[in-house]
């Protein structure tokens, strides 16, 4: 028999961001103050656990606002929203509450302030993804999206004195500054933003990976199939030569993943609870594993603050 795993370290840090926490608080005020059901547009953060457990609630995710009853409660997801959905949801009176991470929105303002002035945009993102729908949507148009460097050639802009690079948040760092040299090679004068868009919990969770991946045989990644920063994680480790799979719950663990494998990574994408990360590794230690060390790594002490109404 092979042997199994010995040893688990746990990536510092994983889990919940501080614009994950401000929306989940954002949806359990709401029902506390306001009652079941609160409706929410989209899945507040793309995570099954999460979404089950607001579900429990008194949470009711819709994608349609034709699907909400006039004079409801809605709260927007992490997200964000096209000025479309924003406008469709004021025009049918809701009580709204825009639970949009802050990193997100300042993406959004940026694209609001340069379009005043006459700015295109070019934004480096994954098709289909609502971050990216609520960002474009921030505008008729005017915003080209790029998916990857063969995307860049094919960008039309009507004009190259005024255009800027926004990226959706979740991206692999890595990805987005090859995407961002060829848009740059495309078009020198391209104004690019003041701070990266890319956010500081994208980048931590995604250092960490970096860091363990040359002390692990295998690196397990809690992340719902449809969080894009957790596919990253998973990615990330591969292109560094390190056997990754995600899991929803740790009832997905398999155990030939880990034969052979004496330590064991685990890390969990920024919508994650560490509630499930605790669980797979008392799964990791039922198959063998004896001893768990957290690696070192950055502290994050961001706090975004509540809206106005839900404050206590």
């Amino acid at each position: 028999m092979a042997h199994g795993p010995q040893e688990i370290l746990l990536a510092e840090p994983r889990g919940f961001c501080a614009g994950v926490d401000r929306a989940i608080d954002i949806v359990e005020r709401a029902i506390a103050k306001f009652g079941a059901p609160i409706y929410v547009r989209h899945e507040i953060v793309h995570n099954t656990f999460v979404v089950n457990d607001l579900k429990a609630k008194g949470a009711i995710f819709i994608e349609e606002l034709a699907d909400v009853p006039p004079g409801a409660t809605l709260v927007f997801s992490a997200h964000g929203v096209s000025k479309a959905v924003q406008q469709e949801a004021e025009q049918r009176g809701f009580q709204i509450f825009d639970a949009t991470c802050p990193l997100v929105t300042k993406v959004h303002v940026e694209v609001a302030k340069l379009a005043k002035e006459g700015y295109e945009f070019i934004m480096i993102g994954h098709k289909g993804h609502p971050e990216v729908e609520g960002t474009m949507g921030q505008l008729d148009h005017g915003i080209h999206l790029v998916e990857d460097v063969a995307d860049v050639q094919h960008v039309r802009p009507l004009q190259t004195e005024k255009l800027a690079v926004v990226t959706q948040t979740t991206l692999s760092v890595d990805d987005a500054a090859e995407i961002s040299a060829a848009v740059k090679a495309r078009f020198p004068s391209i104004r690019e933003p003041k701070q990266q868009d890319i956010c500081y919990a994208t980048q931590n969770r995604q250092d960490a990976v970096k860091l363990m991946s040359r002390d692990v045989d295998v690196l397990i990644v809690v992340g719902s199939p449809t969080s894009s920063n957790s596919n990253r994680l998973a990615e990330l480790a591969r292109k560094l030569g390190v056997d990754a799979y995600m899991v929803d719950n740790p009832n997905e663990l398999r155990a030939e993943w880990l034969e052979g494998k004496a330590r064991v990574g685990v890390t969990a994408g920024a919508s994650a609870p560490e509630v499930l990360v605790k669980e797979l590794v008392d799964r990791i230690k039922s198959m063998g594993a004896v001893s768990v060390r957290k690696m070192d790594g950055i502290i994050e002490t961001v706090k975004f603050p509540l809206p106005k109404g839900l404050r206590l």
